[in-house]
């Protein structure tokens, strides 16, 4: 209703498109010129994405009984998760995702960061949103120490929330809380290493840097650099996505690394049957069983007939191939179209009515992860 009923003379669908757009924490937009926007619709705009965020760490809670029970443990000991625990993790939630929105805020107005731009972008970062306050980056992060403290803040959304919260009050430090965290660290620190390594010839490292934390929170917001060699490795990050308890989207790097070592296990175990493999996680005690792996096997599934599906309804409403391929990728992660993956003059507002309807469907769909649909469906249908 904010977008439908402003000054800004939107359709119905353009309103609702901006609306999904943000509560999915996405960042698509129909404004081709955010400096006209007023402050006020700026300030809504940034919200809808806080807010959907929170709602997303809100239903991870209410929905974890579905999920595997290493993932359970991860967030809590108690074997049945219970009215008193949802209620108990759920404010925990609420204080955690508040209290490192004002610190990233805080932090930016430091640093020299305009307060007005702070706010919006510190609920951008928390939620991994994609919406800016301005049309470019650029005109808010002027030197290189912002764009570093920028960077680093965006790791928030890719870390689970509880990570520092864990760290610093946890009197029992058991790795069960941290697992997921330390694999989380150690693929950051390899993904970083090889770009410093082996793409940071032509261009300055602090602009890869973000563009490589952007993209692995699924936040996707970039400078303006013309970078193709690399779209292509920046998408693959965002696939991956970060971490379970976080904002962010994708398949998840743990998901992908226990369905690889499964995978490589099941091989190895036909080619030395003698020997024992174990399916369990370095840095914990969690082993996998065949049903997580299965849930892993159908995600991958869900989202290749997905992009399959979005890319040829988006190749058959006249838009080219290259085009419908990035945005199915950064649609079904509800990652925000930007420099980094060469396709930020994409123009949402002039797009046939069918396609935004099939984009407002899939981000829909990426964001609650249809195969939390299909577990609920089996959960509650079929219970013989």
């Amino acid at each position: 209703m904010p977008f439908y009923f402003s000054i800004y003379n939107l359709t119905f669908l353009n309103a609702f498109f901006e609306s999904v757009s943000g509560f999915t924490s996405t960042g698509f937009t129909i404004f081709e010129n955010i400096k006209h926007i007023d402050q006020g619709l700026i300030l809504w705009r940034s919200s809808i994405q806080w807010i959907g965020g929170l709602y997303f760490l809100f239903s991870i809670i209410f929905l974890i009984d579905i999920y595997d029970e290493s993932l359970k443990k991860s967030l809590t000991n108690f074997l049945s998760f219970n009215t008193s625990e949802v209620l108990k993790q759920t404010l925990k939630i609420f204080l955690l995702y508040s209290g490192i929105t004002i610190s990233i805020f805080i932090t930016l107005n430091i640093f020299g960061v305009r307060s007005f731009n702070s706010l919006n972008l510190a609920m951008t970062i928390i939620s991994s949103g994609g919406f800016l306050p301005v049309n470019e980056l650029s005109s808010v992060l002027i030197n290189e120490t912002q764009i570093v403290i920028f960077s680093i803040s965006m790791l928030f959304s890719f870390f689970s929330i509880f990570f520092v919260y864990n760290l610093i009050f946890l009197e029992k430090k058991n790795i069960n809380f941290f697992y997921e965290d330390i694999h989380l660290f150690l693929y950051f620190i390899i993904v970083v290493t090889v770009f410093f390594i082996f793409f940071s010839f032509d261009n300055n490292f602090t602009y890869n840097f973000l563009s490589i934390v952007s993209s692995i929170s699924n936040i996707g917001i970039s400078l303006e650099t013309n970078q193709p060699n690399l779209t292509f490795i920046y998408l693959i990050l965002v696939i991956i996505g970060g971490s379970f308890f976080s904002t962010s989207s994708g398949l998840r790097f743990l998901k992908i690394y226990s369905l690889t070592k499964y995978s490589l296990n099941q091989i190895l175990s036909f080619s030395k049957p003698k020997n024992i493999f174990m399916n369990r996680l370095i840095f914990s005690k969690i082993n996998f069983d065949f049903k997580e792996i299965n849930k892993y096997f159908l995600t991958i599934l869900i989202f290749i007939i997905s992009l399959f599906l979005l890319t040829s309804l988006l190749s058959l409403n006249n838009i080219n191939f290259e085009n419908s391929f990035k945005i199915a990728i950064l649609t079904l992660m509800n990652t925000v179209n930007s420099y980094a993956y060469g396709i930020n003059e994409f123009d949402f507002q002039n797009l046939p009515f069918i396609a935004k309807y099939f984009l407002i469907f899939f981000m829909i769909i990426g964001r609650i992860e249809l195969v939390s649909l299909i577990l609920i469906a089996k959960k509650f249908l079929f219970k013989y």
